[in-house]
């Protein structure tokens, strides 16, 4: 692994001796369902039909494509933390895609491998799953310290059903970056009045940052999170 993407491990090591302890490092890799995604349908996709038809006509192969991919996480994940790497992410993108059911059956069980073969030490793991406000019960099984959050759950309720033995990062709409200051400074307000104090609430957006946004929007949210949580 750590020939094949030398630059990974290289930029890592580079990164915590240019942050010098100010800020923790995250290192970040899909979960073994979303590269599955990606692999079988060879693009991006609204439903990942391609994927689903193997999985649901000829599991044996599917299962097979699982095992190979979550292996090779494993150990890319692993480079990633001998690096240096303070904290890894794991990006379910397209794991909601499926029915709670089929969560359970499909993808659960290898993000659950994953994260127990991790060399975790001190590091703790994020689990992100898109669109997974029905089944957070089975993610938080996934055994992450951390799980992500999108936009399309209230914080507490999401909070309600976690309980407070997990942390939780989210959930800002993205999309509000491209409103004006104002209307930022409001939505991170709501979002620290939901969380009413609970602890473990890690302040980030809901998914990734839309490519459009202007850069001083987002420097303008991460300010306020930081002025408005010490009130």
């Amino acid at each position: 692994m750590a020939e094949a993407v030398s630059y990974v491990p290289a930029i890592i090591k580079r990164l915590r001796k240019a942050f010098d302890g100010r800020v923790p490092l995250i290192g970040f890799g899909g979960a073994p369902f979303t590269l599955a995604c990606y692999m079988v349908e060879g693009q991006g996709s609204k439903d990942f039909a391609s994927l689903k038809k193997m999985m649901y006509s000829d599991p044996g192969l599917y299962h097979a494509l699982m095992e190979k991919i979550t292996e090779m996480s494993v150990r890319y994940l692993n480079m990633q933390i001998e690096a240096g790497a303070q904290t890894i992410q794991i990006f379910d993108t397209w794991g909601g895609l499926v029915a709670p059911h089929d969560f359970e059956k499909f993808v659960l069980p290898y993000t659950k491998k994953l994260i127990a073969s991790l060399n975790r030490k001190n590091v703790p793991i994020i689990y992100f799953v898109k669109n997974s406000g029905t089944m957070l019960e089975l993610v938080k099984e996934a055994g992450s310290d951390v799980i992500g959050l999108d936009w399309h759950i209230d914080l507490g309720k999401a909070r309600d059903i976690l309980g407070d033995d997990v942390a939780v990062q989210g959930n800002l709409d993205p999309s509000v970056l491209f409103a004006p200051h104002d209307y930022i400074e409001k939505e991170v307000q709501r979002i620290l009045d939901v969380n009413a104090d609970r602890p473990g609430l890690i302040f980030n957006l809901g998914h990734g940052i839309t490519p459009s946004v202007p850069p001083a929007n987002a420097i303008f949210m991460v300010d306020a999170v930081h002025r408005l949580s010490q009130k």
